[in-house]
């Protein structure tokens, strides 16, 4: 069959690429092996939310009395059930995304895809059975999957990745965790609070460490707070299997080489891109360090050919994927989209305190040799997060000195990644500090905290 658009992945990029092409009014396929809705709906950020609400449930819950409020017995986590809610939960997004792709006339084709020249791609479905598919334009999304460290390889039972995290089939009582970005501190959050004895292990000097150095020491002190093992200038050399355990060789720069059992070992390293065997070589796509090189507009270098997702530049994040091919199709269609500004990209991480950012650290900005001004703001002194119970975390701010434009902001605390869009609006609209504090912000909220941060570096601050 021949389409205006085929979209090859249906994550994040892919069917929101899909989709925009056939309100455009073009004849639009989709291609997908697995699951509708790609990793993020059912192997990543939708279910992992839905673990962490149960844990943050649970903990609440044990915590009732802090609150006024007494619970009969012991409150007690069903693991299996827990898993089950998410599993259940994944499922009805993936459902909800066939329906859209239905309401917009989309065909779905079930299968491995693979471009090839002349603007076609070879769909092999799951029995076998193989047929060619053309269209004026394809656009590969084909995503992302855990990284395997060459010294640590998973094999899906004790030695796991973030698949394997999501659905095992007992709570284990200890787990090592390898690597501390988001994707490892959520596990580590989730497994903790529900009783797993965790230890995080992370090769850089701290947690999280692309965030704010201040970001990084206040998780650093919650996690421990919690009590969750924090390893930082670590590496795990070795694993080796024995009696259903794992023994785990933890190079550490403090301790030297430490020897430590657990049931489980989580890596999270990050992931790879998914372009083996995807016909780009074929083709004549280019790529670089594992990604498909592409313009402000995400064509490659074939004409016809277009790659948005994991597997071009920027962060491999969901809502960057659905902007890219918010941007890649109006191209295709004739339209005049703004190219993405990576530089305004908020990244988030839903740990207990959560992180938010969007922008330039504070060491960052120096290094840049920007002159700054720099506000902060607890929560300790919010009185939204006083009467919630958790005054954990802070709002920071970054700002150039000479213009007053935000460079970069950083926030620690209950619910703050439903708070860092309007930083990213701010930034946008090149709003300047000054607009910020003429904003009336609602009291009280925890929102308030950026405009008192704000006020904090213009030196005009009244509740500090």
């Amino acid at each position: 069959m021949t389409y205006n658009v085929i979209v090859i992945g249906s994550g994040p990029g892919g069917y929101v690429a899909a989709i925009r092409a056939a309100q455009l009014g073009k004849k639009t396929a989709i291609i997908e092996r697995a699951e509708l809705g790609g990793i993020c709906l059912n192997w990543g950020c939708i279910p992992t939310k839905a673990l962490l609400k149960s844990a943050e449930v649970f903990t609440e819950a044990k915590n009732a009395q802090s609150y006024g409020l007494h619970v009969e017995g012991d409150v007690k986590a069903d693991f299996t059930a827990i898993i089950r809610r998410s599993r259940e939960v994944a499922a009805s997004m993936s459902r909800g995304v066939q329906f859209l792709l239905k309401k917009n006339n989309i065909d779905v084709i079930k299968g491995f895809g693979k471009v090839k020249s002349g603007k076609t791609v070879i769909v092999t479905a799951e029995k076998g059975e193989v047929n060619d598919y053309q269209a004026d334009h394809i656009i590969i999304a084909t995503g992302a999957r855990s990284r395997e460290l060459s010294n640590v390889k998973q094999d899906g039972n004790s030695i796991i990745g973030y698949r394997e995290a999501m659905t095992l089939e007992k709570q284990p009582e200890s787990m090592v965790v390898i690597g501390s970005g988001a994707i490892g501190s959520e596990f580590a959050s989730f497994y903790n609070a529900l009783g797993t004895k965790v230890t995080l292990v992370e090769f850089m000097p701290r947690v999280l460490p692309i965030e704010d150095e201040e970001t990084s020491k206040q998780i650093e002190r919650s996690m421990k707070k919690a009590g969750i093992t924090v390893m930082v200038d670590a590496s795990v050399e070795k694993v080796e299997k024995e009696n259903r355990k794992c023994k785990v060789f933890i190079n550490s720069v403090k301790k030297g080489m430490i020897e430590m059992e657990a049931e489980v070992v989580l890596s999270a390293v990050g992931v790879t891109t998914n372009i083996e065997n995807i016909g780009l070589e074929e083709v004549g796509i280019k790529t670089d360090k594992s990604k498909v090189v592409v313009d402000d507009f995400y064509a490659t270098n074939i004409p016809g050919y277009y790659a948005i997702g994991d597997i071009v530049h920027g962060p491999a994040l969901a809502h960057v994927a659905s902007h890219e091919a918010l941007i890649c199709v109006e191209k295709i269609c004739g339209l005049n989209p703004h190219p993405l500004d990576y530089d305004n990209i908020p990244g988030c991480t839903y740990i207990t305190p959560e992180v938010a950012s969007v922008g330039m650290t504070e060491a960052k900005a120096i290094e840049a040799g920007l002159e700054i001004k720099v506000g902060k703001f607890p929560f300790t002194a919010s009185g939204k997060a006083a009467a919630s119970g958790s005054r954990d975390g802070f709002v920071k701010v970054i700002f150039d000195a000479k213009t007053n434009l935000l460079l970069g902001a950083h926030f620690v605390g209950d619910h703050v990644t439903e708070m860092i869009t309007e930083a990213v609006a701010i930034r946008q609209k090149k709003a300047t500090a000054q607009d910020i504090l003429s904003t009336v912000h609602p009291h009280p909220s925890m929102s308030e905290a950026f405009m008192e941060a704000t006020a904090q570096a213009m030196g005009c601050c009244v509740h500090l």
